[in-house]
């Protein structure tokens, strides 16, 4: 009797392993056959074919309305073997006749070693009877126009690794992307053979984070750099919204192909630098807002003082000349600073004294970083310590020598002023998001804070507002649009080690309830007014066409 027990027990036991045997071995073929199997299907294409990526391999960037900035553009390419097109003639001619490519461009990639090539199409052709010859929609990362190009950045592709701009700094999110490859398969000789295999990876699900948004607007984005193109000018241009301190466009010249970085890597033209917020610029007259800032919050009475202007100032042996050598002669703030009179910010300069100003100059964000979200920033420079003393004060004041600013941070002052004395968080991305653009996590933006007294920050708008009325911006025509508001500057700099003059103007539109702050930096300028004023005035007006 227990000895039946035993055989009984031992055969319950025997027949339950055997169960969770067999449900084991089903979960495993389970997970090979349909779970895992997309996965093995890729693997075992891979082992028996040649590869090749229909998509860029990195998620998307898009701008504030959703509108992608990347990944953009289908490209129609012809994927064939080089043998076969290089010896018929007639489908090389087919194929120069309906390429975008240069005879050199083409031969270029018809020289390599590669079995299989890719050429890009200017439209879908038909090509009868050709075997090893197929027609693909390839996705490029980077558009054919490279907008945005100094922001979104560029990769490393051997390694779809981040180098510079929005590509670097979310490189890890950007990495997570669905992948379309088409393979070509070749037989046990390693020859090509007919036939190819479209296939998609989804390993990324609707709510991993794989894309980035940006305060960007795609359409203020190609307004300005088909103006900076037009006028063929070298420097940046920022438009931010004044409301939120968002950047609305950001760009700097001379541009580069993002598809073509090797071509740039020993250039001496500083193509690869983002000029807006990478380089940063003596601010000349700009800095005369800071200097009036610093005055105004010290002392009021500085706006009801009569002021000479003889056509320069001496500081111990060293004579700065003002704009007019023939002297502005009794000039009060109001009408200096419309003029840009040297003299008159000199002289408040000398009776303030350099510390005020340098530190009116860090509490408006001069010598440090903006923080918009991007690696390249820098910080710009001011004098310290023992550069206050002397006669550097007159340099000081009117904007020159160790102070230097980028045109994010000009921007960044213009947006304080036209708040009334707050400012704002600026900002350049609003967050991660999956890859249909959905927000997962926005970007972290501080509060607001009052950092000039509103009255002084009336004054200013004032100020501001009859540079254009009377002063050396009178030239440009707003009216229409609802005016504007801003200041010319003209410094002196150097590029590549040359002696030059850098144009600036700063400002915004409408004059009255301003939604649009715009800095402009025109290297090796005339003048601000003559350079970079009419460019200004010429974004200003594309902007209220397109909203309006």
């Amino acid at each position: 009797m227990e000895k039946n027990k035993k055989v009984k027990t031992r055969i319950l036991a025997f027949n339950i392993l055997s169960i969770i045997v067999f449900f084991s071995l089903m979960g495993r073929l389970y997970f090979i056959q349909i779970y895992n199997n997309e996965k093995l299907t890729l693997e075992s294409l891979k082992q028996r074919s040649v590869e090749v990526s229909l998509s860029s391999s990195r998620g998307p960037i898009y701008d504030r309305n959703l509108i992608p900035l990347t990944n953009r553009e289908r490209i129609k390419t012809l994927i064939g073997q080089r043998d076969i097109i290089i010896n018929n003639k007639d489908l090389l001619e087919l194929i120069i006749n309906n390429t975008s490519l240069s005879k050199r461009e083409l031969q270029d990639i018809l020289n390599t070693n590669n079995k299989l090539v890719k050429i890009p199409l200017n439209k879908d052709i038909d090509i009868p009877d050709m075997n090893n010859i197929f027609i693909m929609d390839i996705i490029n990362r980077y558009s054919k126009d490279n907008i945005l190009s100094h922001v979104i950045g560029y990769i490393n592709r051997a390694e779809n690794r981040g180098e510079t701009g929005i590509e670097k700094v979310y490189d890890e999110f950007l990495r997570n992307s669905d992948k379309e490859y088409f393979f070509v398969e070749y037989d046990k000789n390693r020859s090509l053979i007919l036939g190819g295999s479209y296939y998609v990876d989804n390993t990324i699900t609707s709510e991993e984070p794989a894309g980035v948004k940006l305060t960007i607007d795609y359409r203020i984005q190609k307004i300005v750099e088909e103006i900076l193109d037009q006028v063929d000018e070298n420097g940046a241009v920022v438009v931010a919204d004044i409301e939120s301190g968002e950047i609305l466009a950001l760009a700097s010249r001379p541009s580069f192909n993002q598809e073509n970085i090797e071509d740039y890597l020993n250039r001496t033209d500083m193509s690869l630098y983002n000029k807006a917020i990478q380089v940063s610029y003596p601010p000349g007259s700009i800095f005369k807002i800071v200097v009036t800032l610093a005055a105004l919050e010290e002392n009021m009475d500085f706006l009801e003082r009569d002021f000479y202007c003889k056509g320069y100032e001496k500081i111990n042996n060293v004579i700065i000349n003002c704009n007019n050598k023939n002297g502005h002669g009794h000039i009060d703030l109001k009408e200096g600073f419309a003029k840009s009179c040297n003299s008159i910010f000199i002289q408040i300069g000398k009776e303030i004294g350099a510390k005020k100003i340098i530190d009116m100059a860090e509490r408006l964000g001069f010598g440090n970083k903006i923080n918009i979200g991007l690696l390249e920033e820098v910080e710009g420079s001011l004098h310290q310590g023992e550069e206050l003393l002397g006669p550097a004060i007159g340099n000081i004041s009117i904007g020159q020598d160790k102070i230097q600013a980028t045109p994010l941070q000009i921007t960044n002052m213009l947006v304080t002023i036209a708040n009334d004395g707050i400012e704002k968080d600026m900002t350049i991305v609003q967050g991660i998001t999956t890859k249909d653009g959905i927000m997962i996590k926005p970007y972290y933006k501080e509060e607001d804070r009052r950092i000039i007294s509103r009255q002084s920050a009336l004054i200013l708008q004032d100020l501001l507002k009859e540079v254009l009325n009377s002063g050396t911006a009178s030239s440009l025509d707003l009216e229409e649009i609802g005016g504007g508001a801003g200041k010319t500057g003209s410094a002196e700099g150097s590029l590549g080690g040359r002696p030059t003059i850098h144009g600036w103007f700063a400002g915004y539109f409408p004059r009255d309830n301003p939604k649009y702050a715009i800095t402009v930096l025109v290297e090796e300028a005339s003048s601000g007014s003559k350079s970079a004023a009419p460019i200004f005035e010429r974004i200003c007006k594309k902007i209220f066409l397109e909203f309006h």
